[in-house]
């Protein structure tokens, strides 16, 4: 075979390789997404059953979740008995704004305040993977003349107005907040904190 054909193939095949290499990278990023929450659960859930049961809490139990702002956290409590405990705190990937409350629709900030979230507000289909309504504005921010809309707990590790989570961390947060709700909790109470508060 002559220099010219080999370096002809060669222009024909590089282009192919590096298609199929790319398509292949992107399958493996998008894989989680592609399963819906179905895969998601049949991936996941064993798994985090364990890790509870290992911690004494059962997958199902109430739950409660805060918020810091400051520390960029998210503390997921499972009931336990007559009280709540701290079953883990998941990294806040990012949040928009400053500290303070969010004032009015399209200020990029992130809310703070008391939520509630019932089974309406659960989102297995979200564009940022999985998610969940906070409820903003809740009565006292309609009472402040407060407005805004669609602000989630979500994936995808980006944010405008909402709390992102890494993909993996809203898997675990959204399944064990779905399995409560399934097991009769009506809805589960998120309280966004700008920071941890002191005695100071």
């Amino acid at each position: 075979m002559s220099d010219n054909s080999t370096k002809a193939i060669a222009r024909w095949l590089l282009p192919i390789i590096a298609l199929s290499a790319a398509i292949a990278a992107a399958m493996l990023f998008l894989w989680p997404r592609l399963d819906g929450v179905g895969g998601v659960r049949e991936r996941r859930l064993e798994g985090i059953r364990a890790e509870m049961a290992a911690s004494g809490l059962r997958l199902g139990d109430p739950i409660f979740m805060r918020i810091f702002k400051e520390s960029d956290e998210l503390e997921l409590w499972v009931k336990s008995g007559a009280a709540y405990a701290l079953y883990k705190t998941f990294p806040i990937c990012t949040w928009s704004g400053g500290l303070g409350p969010k004032l009015r629709e399209g200020d990029g900030q992130s809310p703070e305040g008391f939520y509630s979230v019932a089974r309406g507000q659960m989102n297995p289909k979200s564009q940022y993977h999985l998610s969940f309504n906070l409820g903003f504005p809740n009565a006292f921010d309609r009472s402040q003349g407060r407005t805004g809309s669609f602000l989630m707990v979500h994936g995808d590790c980006v944010s405008i107005g909402c709390y992102a989570m890494t993909d993996a961390g809203i898997e675990e947060i959204w399944l064990i907040a779905d399995e409560a709700l399934k097991a009769g909790q009506p809805e589960f109470l998120v309280h966004a904190f700008p920071f941890r508060m002191t005695d100071e």
